[in-house]
């Protein structure tokens, strides 16, 4: 009588099946209920994990192309090589069109274009998903006014006892008038399911608004500046999920203008790194830096790489620290490229695993696979608690000054574009 699969011990069913690649899974899963069980079970899934993470896949890439998310792996030995693992597209049921994506613990975080009443944090390993729900939305001629982290609070040293948390704030004003500037602080706890305003009145410093964080061990990073210095990013600021408050600026190993870019990246989720783009001798020169040490209130740096004309866009970077060489997408889109300080070691095309449709890319992150389950609200859950009189008058303080917030910009923009019009006029006059 033939041996069927079905009759092997599930220690080697679990040892075969943990060899499959991930993005064969589904079809596994959909084979049989034992099999789809024995993949939800977390002892499968890290030996999967574990097998996966190793050996020919060393890097994965959350690459956001267009508004399609796709997950990609970067395989750097002697014969370096990309390939798509999954284009990432189907969220909370329905295609949504994402605008961001920012990486945290193996969940992403996913800011939707057409949707500016929530975020979704996904985690794709186990393909789960939570919607969060603003309490408010602002969206003024399509402009996304928001800055968005995803951190956690470590209460127990295991991914178990971590406690998720979506930071997101308004640092704007009208025109750059100060008597216009508007600044609103919450965080959301995963946990209890609940908003709250931050004590931030006055900050001394200033995240610009198209500066991404990069989140580390829990707590997020961004380039910043001090408020009173209007050319001046020579500084990261952290933000602390435990303690739920930014620490104080902290120096960049070297000096930028405005006008250079200074991209964040991680380092193997145990290093932060830094990319300073500037010129030199009218040749694009891209400095790379890493930790040497990095808490919530203390960094130190050695400089890891030089490279002149890099081939390397400063919308996403990754590092090979064992290698020295950075790897990253060019500002077409059209290849991943890996580089070194002898210049552009290896170029790989993405049609070869996108196909011909390669779109612009916005953004790109590392990413790490996660057992990390998603916690969803509990039965009814998502509803507010009560708030204290205190609490409910700032928050109708607070809304009643982003209206008015709201209709001085549309009333601003609207007197630029009028301004322009007046000037294009005069020149063809």
């Amino acid at each position: 009588m033939m041996t069927k699969i079905s009759d092997l011990p599930v220690n080697l069913v679990e040892e075969i099946l943990s060899k499959v690649p991930l993005k064969y899974m589904r079809a596994v899963r959909s084979t049989c209920k034992e099999w789809d069980t024995l993949y939800k079970s977390r002892r499968f899934s890290k030996m999967h994990i574990d097998k996966i993470s190793s050996g020919e896949e060393s890097m994965m890439v959350a690459a956001l192309m267009g508004y399609n998310l796709y997950l990609m792996n970067v395989v750097n030995d002697e014969d370096p090589l990309i390939e798509c693992k999954g284009k990432l597209t189907c969220l909370d049921n329905k295609q949504n069109k994402i605008s961001q994506v920012f990486h945290c613990d193996g969940l992403l975080l996913c800011v939707l274009e057409d949707d500016a009443t929530k975020v979704i944090v996904w985690n794709p390993y186990w393909g789960e998903t939570r919607s969060i729900e603003f309490r408010y939305s602002v969206r003024p001629n399509g402009c996304d006014w928001f800055t968005y982290a995803l951190g956690y609070e470590d209460k127990g040293g295991s991914t178990s006892c971590r406690d998720y948390k979506f930071l997101r704030f308004i640092d704007h004003s009208v025109g750059n008038v100060v008597k216009d500037q508007f600044l609103w602080y919450e965080i959301y706890d995963f946990q209890s399911s609940s908003w709250k305003t931050l004590d931030v009145i006055t900050p001394h410093w200033l995240i610009r608004s198209h500066q991404r964080g990069v989140s580390l061990k829990g707590n997020t990073y961004w380039p910043a500046s001090p408020r009173n210095i209007d050319r001046d990013e020579n500084y990261i600021i952290c933000f602390d999920f435990t303690s739920e408050s930014f620490g104080p600026l902290m120096r960049l190993p070297f000096d930028a203008a405005y006008h250079n870019p200074v991209t964040l990246s991680c380092v193997r989720e145990e290093k932060l790194a830094v990319l300073f783009s500037h010129d030199e001798a009218g040749s694009e020169e891209f400095e790379m830096w890493i930790t040497t040490k990095i808490e919530a209130e203390e960094v130190t740096w050695r400089k890891f790489l030089r490279v002149i004309n890099p081939l390397i866009s400063c919308k996403g970077f990754f590092i090979d620290e064992e290698k020295k060489v950075a790897m990253g997408f060019d500002e077409d889109s059209k290849t991943f490229n890996i580089v070194g300080e002898a210049g552009c070691l290896k170029k790989l095309e993405l049609e070869e695993c996108l196909g011909r449709d390669v779109d612009w890319m916005t953004s790109a992150c590392s990413y790490v696979r996660s057992l990390v389950n998603i916690k969803q609200p509990a039965a009814g859950g998502g509803k507010r608690k009560q708030q204290s009189e205190f609490k409910k008058q700032r928050y109708d303080q607070n809304m009643g000054r982003i209206v008015g917030l709201k209709k001085r910009s549309w009333v601003w923009q609207s007197e630029r574009g009028r301004q322009r019009r007046k000037r294009r006029k005069r020149r063809h006059a």
